[in-house]
């Protein structure tokens, strides 16, 4: 067995890397090359992101016959798509997509431009024959090269498939019509709305929210109450990408009242996607009560992308008290993000005294995003001796922002035992920043064995505090669909 899935994943690698032939040489090489790629994939998987210039469609397809899920999920990831998310989010995929560590924090395929070598007529019309496989993965790969195509190449073929009577045919056809983003599909993925399979209803919505289409959207707003959790998501989804607040009050129901905690997690980003005022009681209400933690983070998230100030109330009491880490760092970021001043001694005492570092980190950050009046809160102060290293560099760097000479003595303390050099700076900066004159301060900083503590010392006393590196400490990424 182990040779089978060394073969399919050396074939398939090297034929999307253009490493070599997939079938050329013995077998014991490919075998060992297979499994050098697959170690490859786990250690360094940026490696294998872009394919290469020339590949073998025909081989590629033919190594894919028989490939474990795994295999071929991580050979199908190595076919870049364009547009949001890459194709992170369709919903209904032959192959599910295998996730590797760490993938969720790089969301990497919006802005990739890379492009895969040139499909030929022939190539083409064996990706779009293939499509009908009964093999998932040769459905997977067909699908995922299609959508690299030129639309106007390749939709004609994927919208004749869309009305064939088999089901998945229809659904990968639907997956591709929304990879390639071809807006003659629109009226035949409207039709597919109603189609009796769950995977192609889906997969209709999805690719209608990539097309952007407000012809479509009366009709996705009706899929709101399909029974099937996963096509109610994927409309969702589809609308929250339309610049267009009509379906708010249908979202809003959604958010309130739908049994599946995905799809009011999706409506919460929707919501918040379109800066709907209308629903920011809903989403307030929605932090508040609802039992999935997913939920309560979107909440939190679409509230701090609304920036209403009402919302101050609800977030506060979300970072305060929320069980889950996530929500409380999100309703940090949120009430940074809406910036009324009268939440700086919150976000304050949450920086000194959260149990996640991260929430602490974030927290302090929040402060020097608002803190405009020159006051640092005492909390703040407190956060530069925390065990965490980002949570300290982010209050050195809050304090440089709000320059109150009243935190000077803690600065200086802070300064005399910092261990870490990236924080230090941060410090040097706040302590300047801060309104530090003395003589004594001055010449022991500018007299410091390290270099780069001189430079910012000699920086920030000429005015210019754009250091380098600039101690900038942004929270960590949101929580996305």
């Amino acid at each position: 067995m182990q040779r089978i899935y060394s073969l399919a994943l050396a074939a398939a690698l090297m034929s999307l890397t253009g490493s070599g032939p997939a079938f050329s040489g013995d077998e014991a090489v490919i075998i060992e090359r297979g499994s050098r790629a697959f170690d490859g994939i786990i250690e360094q998987p940026e490696r294998f992101i872009r394919p290469a210039d020339g590949f073998n469609v025909g081989a590629l397809l033919a190594a894919a016959h028989g490939a474990p899920p795994l295999i071929c999920s991580l050979a199908a990831q190595a076919v870049r798509n364009y547009g949001w998310n890459g194709w992170a989010d369709a919903p209904a995929t032959p192959l599910p997509r295998a996730v590797l560590p760490e993938e969720r924090a790089r969301h990497r395929g919006d802005d990739d431009d890379d492009d895969v070598a040139a499909l030929s007529a022939a190539d083409v019309q064996r990706l779009l024959s293939s499509l009908s496989s009964d093999d998932a993965c040769v459905r997977e790969l067909s699908v995922r090269l299609i959508g690299r195509a030129d639309d106007s190449v390749v939709a004609p073929g994927l919208i004749s498939k869309l009305q064939s009577g088999n089901g998945p045919l229809r659904e990968v056809a639907a997956l591709g019509l929304g990879l390639v983003g071809a807006e003659s599909a629109t009226d035949a993925l409207i039709a597919s709305l109603r189609d009796t399979e769950r995977g192609v209803r889906a997969n209709a919505a999805w690719a209608l929210g990539r097309l952007e289409s407000g012809k479509a959207l009366g009709a996705l707003t009706g899929l709101f109450r399909d029974p099937d959790a996963m096509v109610r998501g994927a409309a969702v989804v589809a609308v929250g990408r339309m610049d267009s607040t009509a379906a708010t009050a249908a979202l809003i129901r959604v958010v309130r009242q739908d049994d599946a905690a995905s799809v009011r997690r999706v409506a919460a980003w929707a919501l918040g996607e379109l800066e709907a005022h209308e629903a920011v009681d809903a989403l307030a209400s929605t932090l508040a009560k609802d039992n999935d933690a997913n939920v309560r983070e979107m909440a939190a998230w679409a509230l701090g992308q609304i920036e209403e100030h009402s919302a101050t109330s609800a977030l506060a009491a979300a970072a305060k008290s929320d069980a889950d880490d996530r929500v409380r760092e999100t309703a940090v970021w949120a009430l940074a993000q809406i910036g009324d001043r009268a939440s700086t001694d919150v976000l304050g005492q949450i920086a000194a005294s959260d149990k996640s570092s991260r929430v602490r980190g974030t927290a302090a950050w929040g402060v020097g995003q608002i803190a405009e009046d020159g006051r640092a809160p005492a909390g703040l102060l407190q956060a530069l001796k925390d065990q965490s290293a980002d949570t300290r560099l982010k209050a050195a760097w809050a304090l440089g922002q709000i320059g109150d000479s009243s935190a000077l003595p803690a600065i200086r303390d802070a300064l005399k035992s910092e261990q870490s050099s990236e924080v230090g700076r941060a410090l040097i900066r706040a302590l300047l920043k801060s309104g530090e004159r003395s003589e004594s301060a001055l010449t022991e900083l500018l007299d410091s064995k390290d270099p780069r503590v001189r430079e910012v010392a000699v920086r920030g006393l000429a005015g210019n505090n754009h250091f380098n590196p600039w101690p900038w400490p942004w929270p960590r990424p949101r929580p996305f669909p």
